[in-house]
């Protein structure tokens, strides 16, 4: 029998040298899909939250109600992504990741003809279930179909196309919302994915074996799911009410019954959704653990800093977008060039050095908010945003070299999960510390009703709790640079 390394292998992973130029570009065009998918899911995301208000007019509903077109979303996505990523090793890589882009789009046009708000937020959950099946294995296949010495560009690439989009959607969603209606940020899906699903189907290796001896763990993808929906909801109800309430506590509950009902069937099944037993792999453990802590501080980040820039600086909401678009700006620029210096110096530190960076940057912003020196902050915009794209690339690879191929999907769907946690973890932190301070202030409300002064404090602490994250996030990396030379492992393992 042909076991599961030879069939990917056969199916996706054949080295360059054996084939001719059509093999090459039809891998470059495999790439240019995923990088077309990964850039119209992060689109439709950011456009989605700029078109709310839009929305919410549309269907005369409240906030409330409407800020589930956002979170139903979240929620069925990262509840989803690891499942999937299970999923495409016992139907295929290609074809889950195909599979996704047809629902994403069909669904998109689904959510662009919806007639009512609770038909969008339906519709919303499809097109969710298309985007976690697209991002669970994209960066496996992306990995596996580049050669050994461009692996980290590659995983750079994702960094530059995830900043593009970023850099592109506030325009794009304001002109679209303005000009053609809320529908068409659904809509303009169409003819791109359709283009893709198209562009994909002719030019991705075909899979001529997928082994089908694994049975799905269905009891593990319940719990799973259970876990991370429960998790997401509480989440989002600290974020939204600003404090821990009653219903948030019982949300924890259930998320951490779910979690211990999850290990204790994942211990007794033969074949589960996810060995635990990875978890004591510190090559895949501590990358990823920093990861956590990098996107925990840049979305603490890109919460607060709307606040203080208009709240502090008095500055209008196109002027802040403006300061914003230096972040984004430098990550495309900076994101491929980390990838190739990892690639042809095997720089094992470049990920430790980007994510210290990145705390030391985080810290100085903490400093610099409180003087109010607008020049300061975007000076130090720079080597923040340089130090994620230092980290991301290099930690990428590295966790995907942490597992061997035939356990690639897991580790693109566990990241793609940890990433989603991460972000949510880091918007639920900052909103905590500081309602927390405006509390303490005697201020309950929008943080603009406070003094300059007193935003300014506050949001350093958010800063400062950010930097401290990274420095927990960079021990993380240096002591699996530290065990990978003391084992004798060089960084191209």
């Amino acid at each position: 029998m042909v076991n599961m390394s030879t069939s990917l292998e056969t199916a996706i992973e054949k080295p360059p040298d054996q084939g001719q130029g059509p093999l090459i570009s039809g891998h470059r065009v495999v790439h240019a899909v995923i990088m077309a998918a990964v850039a119209m899911a992060v689109i439709d995301g950011i456009v989605v939250s700029i078109a709310l208000p839009t929305i919410t007019r549309t269907f005369s509903a409240d906030v409330a109600q409407s800020q589930w077109i956002f979170t139903a979303y979240l929620v069925t996505e990262t509840s989803l992504l690891l499942i999937f990523g299970r999923v495409s090793e016992l139907v295929g890589k290609r074809r889950l990741f195909l599979s996704g882009l047809i629902l994403f789009t069909t669904s998109s046009l689904a959510c662009g003809l919806s007639v009512s708000l609770w038909d969008l937020i339906a519709f919303r959950v499809l097109q969710a279930c298309g985007s976690a099946m697209i991002f669970s294995i994209c960066i496996a296949i992306l990995y596996e179909t580049s050669p050994p010495m461009e692996q980290g560009s590659r995983m750079g690439y994702v960094s530059t196309t995830m900043g593009a989009a970023a850099v592109v959607a506030p325009i794009l969603g304001g002109f679209i919302t303005g000009s053609l209606g809320w529908e068409f940020i659904f809509l303009i899906n169409v003819p791109i994915g359709t283009a893709c699903i198209i562009l994909f189907s002719l030019y991705s290796s075909p899979e001529t074996y997928v082994p089908r001896s694994r049975p799905m763990d269905w009891p593990g993808a319940v719990t799973l799911a259970s876990f991370l929906v429960f998790l997401i909801i509480a989440l989002a109800n600290v974020s939204t009410t600003l404090s821990i309430s009653v219903m948030a506590l019982i949300f924890i509950a259930l998320s951490l019954v779910s979690l211990l009902s999850f290990i204790l069937v994942e211990r007794r099944c033969t074949h589960p959704l996810f060995d635990t037993s990875l978890f004591w792999n510190l090559d895949y453990t501590l990358p990823n653990s920093a990861m956590v802590c990098v996107y925990m501080a840049f979305f603490m980040l890109y919460l607060v800093g709307p606040f203080y820039f208009e709240d502090v600086m008095a500055l209008d909401p196109v002027s802040v977008g403006v300061v914003f678009l230096v972040l984004p700006l430098t990550i495309i620029v900076a994101s491929p060039l980390a990838g190739m210096i990892y690639d042809r110096w095997k720089v094992g530190v470049l990920a430790s050095a980007g994510i210290l960076l990145t705390s030391f940057s985080l810290f100085l912003l903490g400093i610099a908010v409180v003087w109010q020196d607008l020049s300061a902050i975007i000076i130090i915009f720079l080597p923040l945003s340089l130090g994620i794209s230092l980290f991301f690339a290099p930690n990428a690879t590295e966790v995907m070299r942490a597992l061997p191929l035939e356990k690639a999907s897991l580790a693109s769907s566990m990241s793609a999960t940890l990433k989603n946690l991460g972000m949510i973890m880091g918007v639920s932190l900052s909103a905590l510390i500081l309602s927390g301070e405006l509390a303490r202030g005697g201020l309950i409300g929008h943080p603009g009703e406070a003094g300059a002064a007193f935003i300014a404090l506050a949001i350093q602490k958010v800063l400062f709790t950010g930097s401290f994250l990274c420095g927990i996030g960079g021990v993380l990396s240096l002591a699996k640079d530290i065990r990978k030379r003391g084992v004798g492992r060089g960084p191209g393992h």
